[in-house]
């Protein structure tokens, strides 16, 4: 049975190879922008995750292995005087290992998002995906999710 638990150090290891996968997938929809991280380099930012008030690193584990996590953020509006002073959560990470997606985890995993969200006062769950990702929209569409606006980008 799949639980969903605040990330620990001990998690490290099994996030930096999660994370390869989700790196993977960047690579492939986004060249341009996205590489490979080195073995080992992402243990500074996840242990600051872990010391953070305003994010949160929560994983999936089933029968004690970790098998996905989603990496939230509290972000409050920037101070413009057109925006609506708002808080909201932001997804900046989420995966499930390939060979255990389409069971759930991952909307057992936005579902705590949305939880964290509503304990810290947000308004409002926001995320990105590939445009050419059509599972991941499909995904985040069935839960919830819908397009308010779309990055656009040019090189200079």
């Amino acid at each position: 049975m799949v639980t969903i638990r605040k990330a620990v150090k001990d998690d490290f290891e099994v996030l930096e190879e999660l994370y390869t996968e989700l790196e993977k997938d960047g690579v492939m929809y986004q060249s341009e922008h996205f590489v490979l991280s080195p073995k080992g380099a992402r243990s500074r930012q996840l242990e600051e995750i872990l010391a953070s008030e305003n994010q949160v690193m929560l994983v999936a584990e089933d029968e004690g292995k970790v098998i996905g996590f989603a990496h939230v953020m509290l972000q409050k509006a920037k101070a413009v005087s057109c925006l609506k002073p708002q808080t909201n959560i932001y997804l900046q990470d989420l995966v499930v290992t390939s060979s255990l997606r389409s069971k759930g985890t991952g909307t057992m995993l936005l579902n705590a998002s949305k939880e964290y969200g509503r304990e810290k006062g947000a308004e409002f769950f926001r995320t990105q995906v590939f445009p050419m990702n059509k599972d991941g929209m499909r995904f985040y569409e069935r839960n919830g999710f819908s397009t308010k606006m779309i990055t656009i980008e040019c090189d200079l």
